[in-house]
């Protein structure tokens, strides 16, 4: 039985994969996995997601360079989600610029911008 066999698959195949800054634990994404991304990842300890948008694989870093190297995978206790502890190439994981994608915080029923943008997105892709 292959280790891919423990994952409580969606009904489209997918799993949701958290990218969690090794060093800091800070939560940098969260991106969707299939089964090929999950054995790719493994294979090439560096992360690999299924982009649902463009229906293929995608390579965290192939366009940006921001890639990110996976020390760790955990699964949870209903077998439905993996953490990642990764190395965060470039400091960079959201597509806008920025360290996490999890930069807007709800102070007073507003979501407040509390992260900066380290480079802009017009000069990574």
């Amino acid at each position: 039985m292959s280790f891919l066999d423990h994952i409580s698959w969606n009904s489209d195949g997918l799993v949701p994969a958290i990218a969690q800054d090794a060093a800091t634990g800070r939560i940098l994404m969260m991106a969707w996995m299939n089964a090929e991304a999950l054995q790719l990842s493994v294979d090439e300890q560096r992360a690999v997601y299924w982009s649902r948008s463009r229906n293929k694989l995608w390579r965290k870093g192939e366009e940006s360079g921001h890639v990110q190297l996976i020390k760790e995978l955990q699964l949870d206790c209903d077998s439905d989600v993996i953490v990642m502890q990764v190395e965060q190439l470039g400091g960079i994981a959201c597509h806008t610029g920025r360290e996490s994608c999890f930069y807007r915080v709800l102070e007073d029923g507003v979501w407040k911008t509390v992260d900066p943008v380290i480079k802009d997105p017009k000069d990574i892709y």
